[in-house]
C-alpha cells in the first residue's frame, strides 16, 4: 500500500474511451498533434506521462473542465510510428493521481499532478478473502465466455491475492464499459474496489452469456447444406470409434511406458493428464497431434538412463597426453577431477569454463575428456543466441514449439549423465525475447538443476549428473553471475617448439590421411614445419598451421598425380616456397643502433601476444600533444599519465621545467588502422617521451609492458604468458615487467624463460634507467642519476651491451 504522496510536473494526454491502470501494461494509438507532441517531449525526458480519460470523447481540443477526476501517471515503454501520422505507444502505469492545476496547454497539455495512495484496509478480513474467491470464479467465467483466450490473464489473476491489483488487473483485462472502468480507478479503497470490479464483471458476463445463446441459436438455424455437412463429419467419427481398437493400443501403449519410468508422482500425474486429453481428441486432429509429439519427446529422454562411468586415471592420463601436446594445467585439473569421482563417486558435476585464444583447442580437449571419462558428448554451440527461448525452450503451447538445446542435448545422447559442451558462451546476446545468460544461470548451478524445468516439457528434469564444460575466448563478455557459476581454467598460446610437435604428431598425419598421402609419398622436414610456423602463421593457436599443412598436402598431391610426375616429394625449408608462395611474414629483428623516440612495448590480444612499437617526436612548438594510432580511452589517459609523471621529475631528468608549453610532442603508435586499448602501456610511452625530451637511445633489445601512475608507480597487467612470447618472436632478450608480476613468471613456459632475462620494476624511474643509456645524451651537462634495477635473470644471460 502506497502512502507517499508525490506531487510533480507531467506531460498530459487524454484518453477517449481508454482507461490505464497502475500496474497494467496497455498500448493504444494516438493520432491528434497535441497527444503526439506530449508523448515525444516525454521521451525526451524522463519518459513518464499522465494518462486521463475525457468524459465526452467527442471534444478534440479538451481542457481542466473535459478530464475525468483520476488518472495514471504511466512510464512510456515504446513508440511505434505507423502510416498516417499515427503512434502507436506501449506504456506501462505507475501510480493513480490527479491533476491539481494545468501549467500549459500549448504545444501540449502539461500539469501538476498529485498521486493518489490506496486507503488502508484489513487485508486479513472475510469479506476480502470473499470477495478475492468470487472474483477468481468471475473471471474463469469471463475467459470461457470471451471471444480471445485469457488462459494466461487468468494464470496471472490467480497468483495475486491483492485485492487492489486484482480489480485493476479485471477492469483492465476485461470488456467492461469505459465509463465503468473509470468508477474502478477513482475507488482508492482496495477492497470497495473489487467489490465495484466484481459486480460489473458479473453484468458483463451476464451479457456476453446472452450473446453465446443467440449465437448458439443462430448455429442451429443453419440451412441443409451445412446439417448435412455436419452429419458426414460426425459419420466419419462414428466409423473411426468402430475401428478405435488402434487408438486404444496406442493409449495402454503410452501409460505403459509413463509408468515404467518410475517418474515423481507430480511429474506421473501431468503426463497421464496429457494421455486422457490425447484419449478424448479426435484421431486426425491437430490438438491430437501436439499432444502425441509433447509424449513423445517426454518419454524419448534418458530419465533413468547412464553410462558406466570409466574411472581409470592411468589410461586417462595415456589418452590426454596421445590427443594433446601440452596444456599441462588442463590435463592436472582433469585428472583431479577423475580421483574426486574415484574417491566420491556420488560427488555432482563440475562445472568449467575453458578460456584462450582461437585454435589452441578448447573445443577438442572437451571431446577428450569425454573419452576420459567414458560419456557421451553433446555439443551446443552458443555463438549468436539470443533468445531465451533456445535454452529453456517453448510454451508447448505456441506453433511450433520445441523443447530447449539443453534438453534437446540430453535426449539425442541417450544418456542422463552426459558431458555437455557449451562453446562459445562469451558471445551470447540479449535483446527483447530474453537473456538467454541468464536462462543458463539455473543450467550451470549444481544447487539448482537437479529440477531444471524446460517450458515445453513442464516437468522438472535433474541434470544434476551431467558434466558441463563451457568454452570462451574471453571473459570480459561474459556475465558476473554466469561467470562466478564456472572455473575457469586458462589455455595460452602455443610456443614455436609446442606448434612443432602438435604439427608433427597430430596436425600432418591427419592431413596427409585426409589427402590420401603417406610417408612414402610425402615427407615434410622440420625446418619446413618450422619456416611454416615463423614465416607463414602468426596465431596463439594452430588453426592456419593446419590449413598450410594442408595447403601442402594438395600441392603435393597435384605433383605426384601430374603426368611424369616424381613418385616421392620432399618438402624442406629450401624449397617451402614453390609449395606455399612468399613467405607472408618475416623474422622480426632489432634495429641496428639503439634508437631515440622508439620503444618496444607488448600487448596482449585475443589471439596471443603483439609488439606494440611506440614513437616519439618533440618539435619546437607552443605545448602541443598530438596522439596518432586509433588509440582508445585507456591509452589515452596512459600518456596523459605518462606527461604528468615527467613534469613533476623534468628537474631530475634535465628536462626543461617549462618544457610542456615550449615543445611540440607527437606520440605514434604504427598501424593506425588497428584500434588499439588497454591498461598496458604507460612504461612505454613513458620511456619513448623522456627519450625524445634527453635525446638519451633507448636499448634495442628491451621490452617492456606495464601501466604507469601520475606518481610514477608500475602497476600490475595481464596476459604475462602471451606478452613475453611475443617478445622472444621479436628477437628481443630483456623484459621489464611490473614487479607485482614476479609471480605470474613460474606460469611461463620454460624455453620463453630460459631465452629471455626479466627485469621487475616498481617505479618509472627503474625503467627508465634499465631501458636509457643517459651516458650517450648528446650534449649533456652532468650525469642523469636513477636507481640501478638489479637484473632478475629467469635463466638465460644479461642484457646485451
Amino acid at each position: 500500500m502506497n502512502e507517499i504522496i508525490l506531487s510533480e510536473t507531467l506531460p498530459i494526454l487524454a484518453l477517449r474511451g481508454i482507461t490505464v491502470f497502475p500496474g497494467m501494461v496497455s498500448h493504444f494509438d494516438v493520432g491528434r498533434t497535441k497527444s503526439i507532441r506530449a508523448l515525444e517531449d516525454a521521451m525526451a525526458g524522463n519518459q513518464e506521462i499522465f494518462l486521463i480519460m475525457q468524459r465526452d470523447i467527442a471534444v478534440a481540443d479538451p481542457g481542466l473542465k473535459d478530464l475525468c477526476k483520476v488518472g495514471t501517471a504511466a512510464r512510456i515503454k515504446q513508440l511505434l510510428k505507423l502510416p498516417g501520422d499515427v503512434v502507436r505507444v506501449l506504456v506501462e502505469g505507475v501510480f493513480r493521481g490527479q491533476i491539481l492545476s494545468l501549467t500549459q496547454t500549448e504545444p501540449y497539455l502539461a500539469g501538476q499532478v498529485e498521486s493518489l495512495p490506496d486507503q488502508k484496509y484489513s487485508k486479513d478480513g472475510a469479506a476480502c478473502a470473499a470477495q478475492i474467491r468470487l472474483s477468481y470464479q468471475l473471471y474463469e467465467r469471463f475467459s470461457e465466455l470471451a471471444p480471445k483466450q485469457m488462459q494466461e490473464s487468468l494464470l496471472r489473476l490467480s497468483n495475486s491475492d491483492d485485492p487492489g491489483y486484482i480489480a485493476d488487473f479485471i477492469a483492465q483485462n476485461s470488456t467492461i464499459h469505459f465509463n465503468d472502468k473509470q468508477k474502478v480507478l477513482e475507488q482508492l479503497h482496495p477492497v470497495r474496489r473489487l467489490t465495484l470490479a466484481n459486480r460489473l464483471l458479473s453484468q458483463e458476463n451476464e451479457v456476453l452469456q446472452m450473446e453465446a445463446d443467440l449465437q448458439e441459436k443462430v448455429h442451429e438455424s443453419m440451412n441443409k447444406g451445412q446439417r448435412d455437412y455436419y452429419l458426414r463429419e460426425q459419420l466419419k467419427a462414428i466409423q473411426s470409434e468402430l475401428e478405435g481398437e488402434e487408438e486404444l493400443s496406442e493409449q495402454e501403449n503410452y501409460e505403459k511406458r509413463i509408468r515404467a519410468l518410475h517418474l515423481s508422482e507430480e511429474s506421473q500425474d501431468k503426463l497421464l493428464k496429457e494421455l486422457s486429453r490425447l484419449v478424448k481428441q479426435p484421431s486426425g486432429s491437430s490438438e491430437a497431434a501436439l499432444i502425441r509429439s509433447y509424449l513423445d519427446t517426454v518419454l524419448e529422454l534418458p530419465w533413468n538412463k547412464t553410462t558406466k562411468e570409466r574411472v581409470d586415471l592411468e589410461s586417462a592420463r595415456r589418452i590426454l597426453d596421445k590427443e594433446h601436446y601440452g596444456l599441462e594445467k588442463v590435463k592436472e585439473r582433469i585428472l583431479e577431477i577423475l580421483a574426486v569421482k574415484k574417491l566420491a563417486p556420488d560427488m555432482k558435476g563440475q562445472i568449467i569454463c575453458l578460456v584462450g585464444p582461437p585454435g589452441v583447442g578448447k573445443t577438442s580437449i572437451a571431446i577428450s575428456i569425454a573419452h576420459c571419462l567414458n560419456r557421451k558428448l553433446a555439443r551446443i554451440s552458443l555463438g549468436g543466441v539470443h533468445d531465451e527461448a533456445d535454452i529453456r525452450g517453448h510454451r508447448k503451447t505456441y506453433i511450433g514449439a520445441m523443447p530447449g538445446r539443453v534438453m534437446d542435448a540430453v535426449r539425442n545422447c541417450g544418456s542422463r549423465n552426459a558431458l555437455i559442451l557449451f562453446d562459445e558462451v562469451d558471445k551470447m546476446g540479449a535483446d527483447y525475447r530474453g537473456d538467454p545468460s541468464a536462462a543458463l544461470l539455473e543450467v550451470l548451478d549444481a544447487e539448482q538443476n537437479n529440477a531444471f524445468r524446460d517450458h515445453y516439457l513442464e516437468i522438472p528434469f535433474d541434470l544434476s549428473d551431467c558434466l558441463f564444460i563451457t568454452t570462451a575466448n574471453t571473459t570480459d563478455t561474459i556475465p558476473r553471475p554466469l561467470l562466478d557459476r564456472m572455473e575457469v581454467i586458462e589455455l595460452g598460446s602455443y610456443t614455436d617448439e609446442e606448434k612443432l610437435h602438435i604439427a608433427r604428431e597430430h596436425l600432418l598425419p591427419k592431413q596427409m590421411k585426409k589427402h590420401g598421402l603417406n610417408a612414402l609419398k610425402l615427407r615434410i622436414s622440420d625446418d619446413a614445419i618450422r619456416e611454416t610456423i615463423t614465416c607463414y602463421t602468426r596465431e596463439s593457436g594452430v588453426r592456419n598451421l593446419e590449413r598450410e599443412l594442408a595447403t601442402i598436402c594438395r600441392r603435393a598431391a597435384a605433383k605426384l598425380v601430374a603426368k611424369g610426375g616424381p613418385k616421392r616429394v620432399q618438402v624442406t625449408g629450401a624449397n617451402l616456397e614453390d609449395f606455399l608462395g612468399v613467405r607472408r611474414f618475416l623474422p622480426d629483428s632489432i634495429p641496428d643502433q639503439d634508437p631515440v623516440g622508439l620503444v618496444t612495448g607488448l600487448a596482449w590480444t585475443q589471439v596471443g601476444g603483439e609488439t606494440l612499437e611506440v614513437e616519439c617526436n618533440v618539435m619546437e612548438g607552443n605545448g602541443k600533444l598530438e596522439l596518432t594510432g586509433n588509440l582508445g580511452n585507456v591509452m589515452k589517459e596512459s600518456v596523459q599519465a605518462a606527461m604528468s609523471y615527467i613534469r613533476s621529475r623534468a628537474d631530475k631528468l634535465q628536462i626543461p621545467a617549462d618544457f610542456y608549453k615550449t615543445k611540440d610532442i607527437h606520440v605514434h603508435f604504427p598501424e593506425g588502422a588497428v584500434p588499439k586499448d588497454g591498461p598496458s602501456a604507460g612504461v612505454t610511452v613513458c620511456t619513448a617521451i623522456v627519450s625524445a625530451l634527453t635525446g638519451a637511445p633507448v636499448r634495442r633489445d628491451v621490452a617492456m609492458t606495464g601501466e604507469i601512475s601520475i606518481r610514477g608507480r608500475v602497476l600490475a597487467i595481464g596476459g604475462l604468458k602471451e606478452k613475453t612470447m611475443a617478445a622472444l618472436r621479436h628477437g628481443v632478450h630483456t623484459v621489464i615487467i611490473p614487479k607485482e608480476n614476479e609471480r605470474d613468471l613460474p606460469e611461463i613456459d620454460q624455453t620463453v624463460r630460459r631465452a629471455l632475462n626479466f627485469i621487475p620494476v616498481s617505479t618509472a624511474d627503474e625503467v627508465l634507467s634499465a631501458a636509457l643509456d643517459f651516458s650517450r645524451r648528446p650534449g649533456r651537462a652532468e650525469e642523469v642519476i636513477l636507481p640501478n634495477v638489479p637484473e632478475q635473470n629467469a635463466g638465460c644471460a644479461g642484457l646485451r651491451q
